[in-house]
C-alpha cells in the first residue's frame, strides 16, 4: 500500500503521468502498458536512443515534477520508462507472479508495511548505493541493502482547529478518541482497503500490544466512522470536504497541503496533528532479481537518492525525503509536524500478523 492519495490539481495530474498501468493483486500482468518519456514529459514517438532504457515500476501515487526524471537521462543517457501497477500491495503481488523474469528493472514504493513480503519472496538483489551514507540509520531497514529508503511519511489523526477551544480541547492521545467527548466525531479507514488505515490500526497495535482489541471495540461505541479509502474519509466525512466530521486519519503533511491548495489562499493551515498518533511509513527502492539491465538499474536508485530527486519529492508526494541533507520548502518546514517517536513494528512481524490483525478488525468494528 502506498503513502499517497495526495494532495495535488487534477490538471498537474494529467500532464505529468505518461503511461498509466493497472494490475490486480491476483489477476496476472496481461495488462502492464509502459511508455517511454521524450524531452518533453509527453509519450515518445521514436525509439529509444542508443543507450538504452530503464524500467521503474511504481504505485500509482507516485509523482514528480515534470523534467526531474529527464535529469537523470540527460546525465546519463538512459532513458526511464514507467510501469504504474496500482497500489502497493497489488504492485508487490504482480512483481511476485514474475519473480526472475521481471518486468522492470527497478521498483519504487514498496513500504515497511509489505516489505517483509517482498524480501521472503526474493524480489530484489542487493546493491548498496555510495548515496546511502547520508541516509539515516533509523530508515534502513535491511541490513543486506536489497531495498534502499527513499522517502518516509507519518500517518497521524488530523482534526479541524475551529472545531476545538480552550473549553473544548482537540484530543492528544489515541486514548482520547475513546472518550465520550470525542463521541462521533472520528472518522478512519478500512485497513483492508486503505494504506492510511492500515497504519492507523498498525499505530494502535503498537501503542496497546494484545488490548488493540478492546481500544477498537471503545471506538466502535464512540461513533467511529469507516470509509472505503482515505478521500471518502478527508473529502466526504471529514469537515475540510463538508463533512460534519472534526476528526480524521489523515498525514502529518497534510496541514502544509492545506495551505498549497487552499482556495481562497490561507496563511496558516485550518488542521491540526495529533503527533502521539502517527505511525512512520518508508517507502524503499530496490533492483528487481533478474534485470537484464544491471548497470542501469543501479545509477536510477542512486539518482533517487540524489538532491535532485530527493528535493522533489516533498511538494509532489508530501512525504519528506531519506536524504538528511535535502533542502526541504518553506511550507513544510513551517506547518510539517514530524512526531518524535512515531509508531513503528518490525516488518517481519506486519508479514506474519497483518491478515488475521485486518479480520480481527472487521469482526469488532464492522460485523
Amino acid at each position: 500500500m502506498c503513502i499517497g492519495p495526495r494532495f495535488r490539481p487534477a490538471t498537474a495530474l494529467m500532464v505529468a503521468l505518461v503511461v498509466a498501468v493497472t494490475a490486480s493483486a491476483c489477476g496476472g500482468t496481461d495488462n502492464l502498458t509502459a511508455v517511454p518519456l521524450s524531452s518533453g514529459g509527453v509519450p515518445a514517438t521514436e525509439a529509444p536512443s542508443p543507450t538504452g532504457s530503464v524500467t521503474l515500476i511504481t504505485h500509482d501515487s507516485f509523482w514528480v515534477s515534470e523534467g526531474t526524471l529527464r535529469a537523470f537521462t540527460a546525465d546519463t543517457g538512459i532513458e526511464v520508462v514507467l510501469q504504474m501497477a496500482g497500489d502497493t500491495g497489488q504492485m508487490v503481488s504482480t512483481a511476485i507472479l514474475t519473480a526472475g523474469d521481471p518486468l522492470g528493472d527497478v521498483m519504487f514504493g514498496v513500504d515497511n508495511t509489505f516489505l517483509q513480503r517482498a524480501l521472503d519472496a526474493d524480489l530484489f538483489e542487493a546493491y548498496e548505493s555510495p548515496a546511502l551514507v547520508g541516509v539515516p540509520e533509523s530508515l534502513r531497514l535491511d541490513p543486506t541493502h536489497r531495498v534502499t529508503p527513499i522517502d518516509f511519511g507519518d500517518v497521524c489523526v488530523n482534526f479541524w482547529i475551529d472545531r476545538f477551544d480552550s473549553d473544548n480541547p482537540a484530543p492528544s492521545t489515541l486514548a482520547d478518541l475513546a472518550d465520550p467527548a470525542y463521541a462521533d466525531q472520528l472518522v478512519v479507514q478500512n485497513p483492508e482497503t486503505s494504506s492510511p488505515g492500515l497504519a492507523f490500526l498498525l499505530a494502535t497495535i503498537a501503542e496497546y500490544g494484545d488490548g488493540w482489541e478492546d481500544y477498537w471495540a471503545a471506538l466502535r461505541r464512540n461513533g467511529v466512522v469507516v470509509t472505503s479509502g482515505w478521500e471518502d474519509a478527508y473529502y466526504g466525512e471529514f469537515v475540510s470536504g463538508g463533512g460534519d466530521r472534526s476528526i480524521v486519519v489523515s498525514y502529518a503533511s497534510s496541514p502544509s497541503a492545506e495551505v498549497i491548495y487552499a482556495d481562497p489562499p490561507v496563511d496558516t493551515p485550518p488542521t491540526g496533528v495529533v503527533t502521539s498518533t502517527c505511525f512512520r511509513q518508508i517507502e524503499f527502492a530496490g533492483i528487481l532479481a533478474g534485470t537484464e539491465h544491471r548497470p542501469a538499474a543501479e545509477l536510477l536508485v542512486d539518482f533517487l537518492l540524489s538532491p535532485t530527486f530527493q528535493e522533489d519529492i516533498p511538494l509532489n508526494m508530501f512525504v519528506f525525503p531519506a536524504l538528511a541533507s535535502a533542502a526541504l520548502p518553506e511550507v513544510f518546514i513551517d506547518f510539517v509536524q514530524k512526531p518524535e517517536d512515531p509508531h513503528q513494528l518490525d516488518p517481519a512481524e506486519i508479514e506474519a500478523n497483518r491478515n488475521a490483525w485486518t479480520e480481527r478488525w472487521t469482526e469488532i468494528v464492522l460485523r
